[in-house]
């Protein structure tokens, strides 16, 4: 038996759970519930991460005190781990006193090393994405490479690590370990950052206190990134339980997601390198995942509970499709169109009936699993597709390509299928000389059923245990049962609903709603009885053309204390243009540049003092304060808002 360490990222919490950060998680507990049907001895963790300026700010914006704040948003991560049936074995949250502990410890370390010293930092900060960047590798109107936002220049006394001094080091090991990073494509991103150079890394801020203080350095907090990345040792022991920490690590596989890449392949190997521990075995970067092909939004209407998905289709539904049509390591869209189609083709037409029409015929005809004969026809293709089966799916799922393993697995189920159609088993059954061949073709069935029960276990759990309970397999699961013909002959077979109902496409409702059902549904639930003369209709609306603007450039105008003068970017159809905007009471003009704003592009051209104004930006206000409507993430100027 061996170990096996997997971990999914901590969550951020200055939002609750979405299906994207549910994706994560649910293919780590695939991978942990696969190691532990292997037989090894699997610590899984997850968390949740606490610290930093984005879950201050937005504890303030909620006006509660941040450590509540934190509380409430964990536990409702713990909770919907529990409810998805989620069998991590750790749960980390940064604000553990253990871990804080660790965080100095570990840091303390780095610097008796002579990995850290003081100096001052200028340059970029982004607060949504908590990280620095560099004059070069600011997008247009200093926005964020990684989500776009206008980030802000700041320059504060810092504590550094030298990354640079660990650039060899960390190119010697992606080469002498080239399945370090993955996917390749992820790996190369990397290596062309190391190629290029490494510079020295900020890890303290000054300008807030909700972190881990930096150990002899009053006003420092540990940056939160360096903060978060030792959760992977301090939740299994370092260095208060030695025992522990040493029987899981090195971790076996960090689950990430690709906008974290750099700090888990590059500055966490590094800072491990620096305390003289070793680096993870490998570091899994997976893609961005959508929503009916939109970016997952709360304005969108999509950032919703996964919990209802469940309720709607089963979690066994969701955990299939998920890891069936999204390949993973890639960018991959949450359809639920193609989810009622999987369940109703897949798991309805092709897993659902197989085990339907052979427990029926067991049942009407023996009872109990029947005694197996000698092989005749189509029975050693079978037996050879099952052997084959198992080989490809234990390759899938150890490389991480669950789709492959179970297209693979697929083949099988829709094998046997043809199977049923091949021996035509309700013939044999009126031919009483027939009954052993009968007998040796349902146990054929049977038996293929069970052996894809248990590859099925890790990603369906809750359905590969019915099965197993309709064949009365009472035996706990392991690898070691994956070998033709341990199904007991004499063993009662229950022959019960169908695992999985056709989903009538035309008449389901669905979950996750458009942004236009979302708005008829509002509609429909104001009351109409209160009639209002300024009410339009949709067609109405939909005159007005709303699209995403970036600003490129911001002025006063002359002898004008209101009006701001914007240069704004509508995308390559609609080009540059001007607007005049009523705003400069409320802004300064720096401040707008770079922003992703809402503008009305088909409104007629007017002067204002003497400048064309051609369109209207959007903006909200009350009691005096106004504000600008921008953009939630990263998204094209010209984008139609819908």
């Amino acid at each position: 038996m061996g170990k096996f360490y997997v971990t999914t990222p901590i969550y951020y919490i200055n939002s609750e759970p979405h299906i994207g950060s549910a994706y994560t998680t649910i293919v780590a507990d695939v991978i942990a519930r696969y190691r532990r049907f292997l037989g090894d001895d699997v610590f899984f963790l997850t968390g949740t991460d606490e610290h930093g300026q984005k879950v201050y700010n937005a504890a303030k914006e909620a006006g509660k005190d941040t450590h509540l704040f934190c509380d409430e948003l964990a536990e409702k991560f713990r909770t919907l781990w529990k409810d998805l049936k989620i069998t991590n074995d750790g749960f980390i949250r940064t604000t553990d006193p253990q871990h804080m502990k660790t965080v100095q410890y570990f840091v303390k370390k780095m610097v008796e090393n002579g990995d850290v010293y003081k100096g001052v930092y200028r340059g970029w900060y982004c607060v949504p994405c908590e990280s620095y960047w560099s004059d070069d590798e600011l997008l247009d109107g200093n926005t964020c490479p990684s989500c776009g936002r206008p980030v802000k220049r700041i320059e504060e006394e810092n504590y550094f690590f030298r990354l640079s001094k660990y650039r060899d080091p960390l190119l010697k090991h992606f080469m002498d370990n080239p399945e370090f990073v993955e996917p390749d494509f992820r790996r190369n991103e990397m290596l062309k950052i190391l190629e290029g150079g490494l510079k020295d890394v900020s890890i303290t801020r000054t300008t807030f206190s909700w972190g881990v203080p930096m150990p002899d350095a009053p006003g420092h907090v540990i940056y939160v990134w360096i903060d978060a990345l030792i959760n992977y040792v301090s939740a299994i022991g370092y260095p208060h339980d030695m025992e522990t920490f040493d029987r899981y690590w090195p971790a076996d596989v960090h689950l990430i997601g690709k906008e974290i890449n750099r700090f888990h392949s590059i500055i966490w190997p590094a800072m491990l390198m620096s305390v003289g521990l070793p680096l993870p075995k490998k570091v899994y970067a997976h893609g961005w995942l959508t929503v009916n092909g939109q970016k997952i939004s709360k304005s969108l209407g999509n950032a919703i509970d996964p919990r209802r998905l469940t309720e709607a289709y089963g979690n066994d539904a969701i955990r299939y499709y998920l890891l069936r049509d999204i390949v993973f390591g890639r960018d991959g869209d949450f359809s639920e169109e193609n989810l009622i189609t999987r369940i109703n083709a897949d798991l309805a037409n092709d897993l659902g009936n197989l085990v339907h029409r052979t427990t029926a015929m067991v049942v009407q005809n023996f009872g109990r699993v029947p005694s197996p004969g000698p092989l005749e026809g189509p029975d050693e293709q079978l037996r050879e597709l099952v052997k084959t089966t198992i080989s490809l799916y234990h390759d899938g799922m150890t490389a991480y390509r669950f789709t492959q393993a179970l297209e693979n697995l697929w083949e099988l189920i829709r094998f046997a299928n043809k199977y049923i159609d091949l021996t035509e088993p309700w013939k044999l059954a009126k031919i009483p000389e027939k009954k052993e061949r009968l007998g040796s073709v349902l146990y054929n069935l049977l038996e293929t059923i069970r052996i894809v029960s248990l590859m099925l276990l890790p990603i369906m759990p809750d359905t590969s245990e019915e099965i197993r309970r309709r064949l009365s397999v009472d035996e706990k699961p392991a690898v070691q049962q994956l070998e033709w013909g341990l199904l007991k002959a004499g063993n009662p077979v229950i022959h019960g609903e169908p695992l999985f109902k056709r989903i009538d496409s035309s008449k389901w409702e669905r979950v996750i709603k458009t942004p236009q059902e979302n708005v008829q549904k509002e509609m429909k639930s104001m009351d109409l009885k209160k009639e209002r003369d300024d009410l339009i209709t949709i067609d109405e609306f939909k005159k007005v053309k709303l699209r995403v603007a970036r600003v490129l450039s911001a002025e006063r105008i002359q002898n004008s204390r209101k009006l701001l003068k914007l240069k704004v970017y509508l995308g390559e159809e609609l080009g540059e243009r001007q607007i005049v905007a009523g705003i400069a009471k409320h802004y300064e003009p720096e401040e707008l540049v770079g922003k992703l704003i809402i503008v009305v592009e088909n409104l007629q051209p007017a002067r204002l003092m003497g400048e064309e104004s051609r369109g209207m930006l959007l903006a909200a206000s009350k009691d005096n304060v106004l504000k600008v409507l921008t953009v939630d993430g990263d998204i094209e100027p010209g984008a139609e808002v819908s």
